[in-house]
């Protein structure tokens, strides 16, 4: 029999684990989402690799869900990116999330059902690229559906210490904007990053943990501030900043400009290597379809004119 303080006292270990391992890594790998955390002496795993819903054997109730973001063949995989991600993006409160084969009876899809009727908070690995997840809870089961063989999802309020589910249904929203901001940074930056091979765009760092996806229109433009490719940047953090503060521009024939501000100073090799700059070309990726957009680069060359 199931012990069920201590399997509040896992579950509260396993989101305290999975946070700091957030902290650490932003986003997770697959490889290290295998690694199991250890509680009291004995090894709990986070998920099961092979299946979506997992439930430990040592816990009553079901810990994790996961999506898998598809290895799509020769297709590069953030060409259908959206479309993975477009019921979170085109949703208001809930979320769906499809059973584990077609037996609603099926162990998985009754884990599934328990945390529902007892409102068990759960920790969402959501895929945002092949082999990488973002990390979300508390994720609650919010509904059981055997005849479209799916359950929903609602998320709880971030940034709280309380694993009670919303309230209503402006609580609801509110959560879910607030995943959806995060899956939009963190999908826009592993397609952007990826496309230049993890390396920054200006200097060619080749480090992904110190690179930024830089917008080059912002997204509140509708009309040119979309989270594709071709408006966005790998940057080194100097660089993102120096690209935001106007200090470096970028031409739509992809020529990289310094400002006269930093032109004029001189104060240390960092700065140096910044002017170096001045008159380079931009690295570009290696499919032309990736190429910055030369629109928005024209927009956004004129405001660094300007300034």
């Amino acid at each position: 029999m199931v012990d069920l303080d201590r399997d509040q006292r896992i579950r509260k270990a396993a989101f305290d684990h999975v946070r700091r391992l957030t902290l650490l890594h932003d986003r997770l790998s697959a490889e290290l989402l295998a690694q199991a955390f250890q509680f009291e002496g004995q090894r709990v795993p986070l998920i099961n690799p092979r299946r979506g819903i997992f439930k430990p054997r040592s816990m009553k109730y079901l810990l994790s869900i996961k999506t898998v973001y598809p290895r799509p063949g020769a297709r590069i995989w953030y060409d259908d990116q959206r479309k993975v991600h477009r019921q979170i993006f085109e949703s208001d409160e809930t979320v769906n999330y499809a059973f584990m084969g077609d037996n609603p009876d099926a162990a998985d899809n009754q884990w599934l059902k328990d945390a529902w009727q007892d409102q068990v908070p759960v920790i969402y690995f959501l895929g945002i690229a092949p082999g990488l997840y973002q990390a979300i809870l508390p994720v609650f089961i919010a509904g059981w559906n055997p005849d479209a063989r799916n359950a929903s999802i609602m998320f709880g309020i971030p940034d709280q210490d309380s694993l009670n589910p919303p309230q209503d249904a402006v609580e609801r929203r509110y959560a879910l904007r607030s995943v959806k901001q995060r899956l939009h940074q963190a999908s826009f930056r592993e397609a952007v990053i990826s496309a230049y091979d993890g390396r920054c765009a200006l200097s060619g760092l080749p480090e992904k943990r110190l690179l930024d996806a830089a917008h080059i229109i912002e997204d509140r433009d509708g009309a040119l501030g979309q989270p594709v490719v071709p408006n966005g940047l790998p940057l080194s953090k100097i660089h993102h900043a120096a690209f935001d503060a106007q200090l470096i521009g970028i031409d739509p024939d992809y020529r990289l400009y310094v400002s006269d501000r930093l032109l004029e100073q001189n104060d240390g090799p960092m700065l140096a290597a910044l002017k170096s700059l001045h008159g380079e070309r931009l690295h570009l990726p290696n499919r032309l379809q990736d190429y910055p957009d030369r629109d928005r680069l024209a927009k956004r060359f004129e405001i660094f004119r300007s300034a």
